[in-house]
């Protein structure tokens, strides 16, 4: 099919909400289909070559408020950055994606995974001189799943024997942990899982001291004492900064080369963070989107830009269970009218590569591109499914994101192309980020939410069982959801393949079972909306700092920074 491109580019993509041309925006040559040409996205930043570092410094960096930094509910990047400081757990990634030991020199697994055994280095303590030993693993693993504590991500623990009980509240210790003996931690798994061992680089597998008491104890919230390279210098000091400093006791590994690190919480994101930088005040900054260009433009020159392909995904979370949004062939509709790379040019001027997956390139083995067949435009074919789903002109889509990451030109893009392609009613709202997840969690909630997802481990299946299994909705119909299952999406079959793989010795055979299970999540149900991989820009402090790269999780890596 064709339209009039050209007209069309400039009624959505080159204007915001609030009717403003978009600085960068020009025709690109048109592919016949009516889809603007893809790009294919700006080169990324070579690797850092790691030096011997000196001690010393204060690396200062900006983010939006967290909504936790103790483990047990530690969940966005900007609190799980600050929990991977002060916490080290049984094994460690690096920005690759490899595994590496930490607290755990080495683990085995039985013939058919249902027990993994991890012997633990001994002698390392916590930064108040407790010991780390396989009680406080255990400690920590119970205090996130009982159902008092409400943990957001407890459900990375699922799967242990005794996890049903701890939620349900008629246990109170984890049955299938046995820490009996200090230096060897053994877990019984209640349903085999060969990749276990890599689900416990999440936080919420740190371990914790005595002190940690109860989830609720809001000293130990605000000032949580851990085992990791850095520790608090002070209490969390809500909507103004966290201060960390070098653990000088830290046992696992080589301690850290800075002093601290001051991290300013900022009302507007990316914005202040941007202009901290530009002013001298930060270190590490991300940026607006419209400013990508000018800002990689002032700062590559002088070695001050970073540009990394990173294991995530930006889409938008449809609410499956509630109308509009309740049939496949209404996302679908959904999906087919949004033009991804005329986006991609008008507003992040060609740096972003559009998606059709959810599963990321960066796993190559399981990367399946084209797997979404809806992802790409086709007008026709959007209008024709949107009638036949009851998506007709007129109606209301609700569609939230939240402030302070970038986010507002894009989104209002999207708004702008589904009320003139679709005649819809797009009814946007921008909220803080703890707000907007609290939303998304309500049994009531409808639409669509803007939503990205970073690894949590290295396996592609993070990319599905959290996001997409019916375990991780985590509530019933009319409860808040308490997993990141939060659109509601609920597939046997889907179910069954993730299973299937995770109970597989065989990594290619395992690979084969995720493949099938995102074919029926995002191929069949388009249960998410893919919109473009995940490609981080930051702007860097070289002239001060050596070893400026990211970690496996897209934040600074405080593990290798050095003053130069």
């Amino acid at each position: 099919m064709s339209i009039n491109r050209a007209g069309w580019l400039r009624a959505t993509a080159c204007v915001t909400a609030a009717g403003l041309a978009l600085a960068g925006c020009a025709k690109k040559e048109n592919t016949g289909t009516g889809e603007t040409q893809p790009s294919a996205g700006w080169p990324e930043t070579p690797d850092v070559q790691i030096v011997e570092g000196k001690p010393g410094g204060t690396f200062r960096l900006g983010i939006v408020e967290p909504t936790a930094i103790d483990p047990y509910n530690t969940q966005e990047s900007e609190g799980t950055m600050v929990a991977y400081q002060l916490f080290t757990g049984l094994v460690r990634v690096e920005p690759d994606g490899s595994v590496q030991p930490a607290v755990a020199d080495k683990w085995e697994t039985n013939d058919d995974c249902s027990q993994w055994t991890f012997n633990l280095r001994t002698g390392t303590k916590f930064s108040n001189g407790e010991p780390v030993n396989a009680e406080a693993f255990k400690r920590g693993w119970t205090r996130a799943t009982v159902k008092t504590a409400a943990s957001e991500v407890s459900y990375h623990l699922k799967g242990i024997l005794g996890y049903k009980a701890l939620q349900d509240g008629s246990a109170t210790a984890f049955a299938g942990v046995d820490a009996t003996d200090p230096a060897k931690l053994v877990v019984k798994m209640e349903e085999p899982d060969c990749e276990f061992y890599l689900r416990t680089f999440h936080p919420v597998f740190s371990p914790v001291p005595t002190v940690a008491g109860a989830a609720d104890n809001k000293t130990y919230n605000d000032m949580p004492i851990g085992n990791g390279r850095f520790k608090m210098s002070g209490p969390w000091q809500h909507d103004r900064g966290i201060k960390l400093v070098r653990n000088d006791d830290f046992g696992v590994g080589e301690k850290a080369y800075l002093d601290a690190i001051e991290i300013t919480i900022t009302p507007n994101g990316a914005q202040d963070e941007m202009d901290g930088f530009v002013n001298g005040t930060f270190d590490w900054a991300r940026m607006p989107t419209p400013q990508f260009s000018d800002m990689r433009n002032k700062y590559e020159p002088e070695g001050k830009w970073l540009r990394k392909s990173t294991s995530g995904m930006n889409y938008l979370l449809p609410m499956v269970t509630q109308k509009p949004l309740d049939s496949a062939d209404a996302r679908k509709a959904i999906s087919m009218a949004i033009d991804r790379n005329a986006i991609i040019e008008g507003v992040f001027k060609g740096s972003q590569i559009p998606s059709t997956t959810i599963v990321p390139p960066s796993f190559e083995s399981a990367y399946q591109s084209g797997v979404c067949t809806a992802c790409s435009y086709n007008l026709d074919e959007a209008k024709k499914l949107a009638q036949e789903s009851g998506l007709t002109p007129g109606t209301t889509l609700n569609m939230q994101l939240n402030t302070g990451g970038g986010h507002e030109e894009w989104m209002a893009a999207i708004k702008q192309q589904l009320e003139k392609n679709l005649g819809l009613t797009v009814n946007m709202t921008a909220v803080n980020f703890d707000d907007m997840l609290n939303n998304e969690q309500q049994p009531g909630a409808t639409g669509l939410f803007r939503a990205a997802w970073s690894a949590d481990y290295p396996t592609p299946r993070n990319f599905l069982e959290p996001l997409l299994a019916t375990s991780s909705i985590g509530a019933g119909p009319s409860e808040p959801t308490t997993g990141d299952n939060r659109g509601r999406y609920s597939n046997a079959k889907f179910d069954d393949l993730i299973n299937e793989g995770k109970a597989s010795k065989d990594p290619a055979e395992a690979v084969s079972k995720y493949k099938e299970a995102e074919k029926v999540a995002i191929g069949d149900d388009l249960a998410l909306i893919p919109l473009w991989n995940r490609t981080q820009n930051r702007l860097i402090a070289s002239d001060k700092f050596v070893n400026l790269r990211m970690d496996f999780s897209e934040n600074p890596d405080f593990s290798v920074i050095s003053i130069k």
